[in-house]
């Protein structure tokens, strides 16, 4: 077998070093609950906190602003459902793109089964959402526009502050599902203006099972959860500190990582090669320049995904398609930016992280080029 190669960074990260020893210490010495007064509890009660801070400072937000969460899909869901039961009785519509991550568009489909109206909106063949789509869709009952921040399949970023801006003029409530461009691009929820946005742990080398939700300073939303007063009543049940710690180090370690500009050379330097080998044979996903600094998804025109992936002996990496019983499906993301088959069916999403290098970028390149030659 070759050695090893991980590009697959936007499915997950590892867990960076400082994050798993700052959290070492919640697995043994403390053990108190965060909600117990006495000296058991203060330790982990100051540890919750902290992290707290630690994730507002990175999105620029008040720490009471910040809610733990299980992971991204927990946020999107708070979000998107508490939004609805809390304001149902003004409206019942909901504004989406077509590109969204299931842990987005389950939700709202879930949502029109209790009566709520959905409008999904179309996207161009770099995955852009239309602002003047946005502001067509709109109705008196709109109560809410979640449109994804950056795909995790092809890396577009979508225009949203200008989005935010609609949404507010209209007295809606703006929900973004960050958690593929955290740590990765700028990210201050004032610029962006945005009310509600989603945080995924191990998306920026972070523990899994833990994210968090931003949501803005008196914003009304149900609680995901309903028990005691955890998380100032915005979700009950004990919070997880041990997790939590390890949320607010990945946020603190993310400051010197926005932007990504030696992940995004490599980037570059790996399509600048795909390029020259393979010339016509090879096209882009995503926009060319609004488009996250770690990820590259192409295509292999006349190819199947699944199949050149299987070449790469020891690489780690995503198809933008799925096989079913022999035959090959493009994904919903590919589909609504109009991929044809012929070149869809041969995605392949490179995303680079932290512990990428030149020499692995290469040896990748090489690899498919005796593969595919």
């Amino acid at each position: 077998m070759s050695e090893q190669v991980y590009l697959d960074y936007n499915a997950s990260t590892p867990i960076a070093a400082e994050v798993a020893e700052a959290m070492r210490p919640f697995l043994t010495a403390h053990y108190g609950n965060p909600s117990s007064p006495h000296w058991a509890g203060a330790p982990a009660r100051e540890a919750v906190e902290k992290a707290r801070g630690q994730v507002a400072a990175l999105l620029g937000a008040d720490p009471a602003e910040i809610v733990f969460t299980s992971g991204g899909t927990e946020s999107n869901n708070h979000a998107i459902k508490g939004t609805f039961f809390a304001h149902r009785s003004r409206g019942n519509h909901i504004i989406t793109s077509q590109i969204k991550h299931p842990a987005t568009t389950e939700p709202c489909r879930f949502l029109e089964t209790l009566g709520a109206e959905v409008t999904y909106l179309p996207v161009d063949r770099y995955g852009l959402v239309d602002p003047d789509d946005v502001r067509t869709a709109i109705r008196p009952q709109t109560i809410l526009l979640t449109v994804m921040h950056a795909n995790n399949e092809v890396g577009t970023i979508e225009p949203i502050a200008e989005i935010a801006a609609i949404a507010c003029a209209h007295g809606i409530l703006f929900h973004t599902d960050a958690a593929q461009s955290v740590g990765k691009v700028p990210i201050r929820v004032d610029e962006l203006g945005v009310d509600l946005l989603s945080v995924a742990g191990h998306k920026l080398y972070g523990p899994k099972g833990v994210g968090a939700l931003y949501i803005r300073g008196g914003t009304q939303i149900e609680p995901f959860m309903h028990g005691a007063g955890h998380e100032q009543g915005r979700r009950a049940g004990t919070e997880n500190v041990l997790l939590d710690v390890g949320l607010g180090v990945a946020c603190e370690l993310a400051h010197d990582w926005i932007g990504m500009p030696t992940i995004k050379e490599l980037r570059d330097r790996f399509w600048t090669r795909l390029r020259e080998t393979f010339g016509q044979r090879v096209s882009l996903n995503g926009h060319p320049d609004l488009r996250l600094p770690n990820t590259l998804s192409v295509n292999f025109v006349g190819r199947i995904g699944a199949e050149v992936l299987g070449q790469l002996d020891g690489v780690a990496a995503s198809t933008g398609s799925a096989c079913h019983a022999g035959s090959v499906e493009l994904s919903g993301v590919l589909k609504a930016m109009g991929i044809s088959p012929e070149h869809g069916m041969g995605a392949v999403r490179f995303s680079l992280g932290r512990g990428t290098t030149a020499e692995q970028v290469d040896r990748v390149g090489d690899m498919l080029t005796g593969a595919l030659a």
